[in-house]
């Protein structure tokens, strides 16, 4: 597998967030008198882009409560309570062994943006991406004319193109950019829905960084 530029996702790529969105998630639910999820593989069914539509899988009624007054809540809660949360172990060697191995490196993520660079900033890694881009809203819809919009316009090879998502959108955003896609499972979804993408799947960040030792 040549590669000569890797996509990033964030939440649940490199960012170890799935806790701080479980506990999120709940607030919200408990502010709706619905039944909270406690479980991280109940969690990881229910997860999906759109957003949305993993808000109504969960069980929220957007005629009693719309989708934005919700999505304000959760970011509310998730948005102070994300800078306790570490990187995925590994995350920061690999971003490093892919610089000295001359592999460009972005960040693409369906987070809002001014938010996602006091992330990338609080945790000291700007420096490892030369372009990083998310959305101008909070409410997650997707990325992929981003994705898309963003590898043409930087005329990136789409065969040395990589695309590393925790997700099945991860997956779908690549296959729309037209560029390969490796996925992680440790992250927000569930292994057996990535499993069902027709693109590798691995463990975690160190599975990773030993199959991109090979590159």
């Amino acid at each position: 597998m040549k590669i000569k530029h890797i996509i990033w996702d964030w939440n649940g790529t490199l960012l170890d967030d799935l806790d701080v969105s479980m506990a999120a998630l709940n607030e919200v639910l408990k502010s709706e008198q619905l039944p909270l999820v406690l479980d991280k593989e109940e969690y990881r069914q229910y997860f999906q882009f759109p957003v949305i539509k993993y808000y109504e899988k969960v069980g929220f009624d957007f005629a009693k409560t719309p989708f934005d007054v919700l999505a304000k809540r959760y970011m509310d809660y998730y948005q102070p309570h994300s800078f306790a949360c570490p990187l995925h172990e590994g995350a920061i060697e690999l971003l490093k062994d892919c610089r000295e191995k001359g592999i460009h490196q972005s960040l693409l993520s369906a987070a809002k943006l001014d938010f996602l660079f006091r992330q990338i900033d609080h945790y000291g890694i700007r420096s490892y991406f030369e372009h990083i881009c998310g959305l101008d809203n909070i409410h997650a819809h997707s990325k992929a004319e981003l994705a898309k919009a963003f590898v043409s316009k930087n005329h990136f090879d789409r065969s040395c193109t990589v695309f590393i998502g925790d997700s099945v959108h991860d997956y779908e955003v690549a296959s729309y950019a037209g560029c390969r896609c490796i996925l992680i499972a440790n992250g927000h979804e569930h292994i057996s829905k990535l499993e069902a993408c027709a693109t590798p799947v691995l463990k975690d960040i160190n599975e990773l960084k030993k199959l991109l030792s090979a590159v």
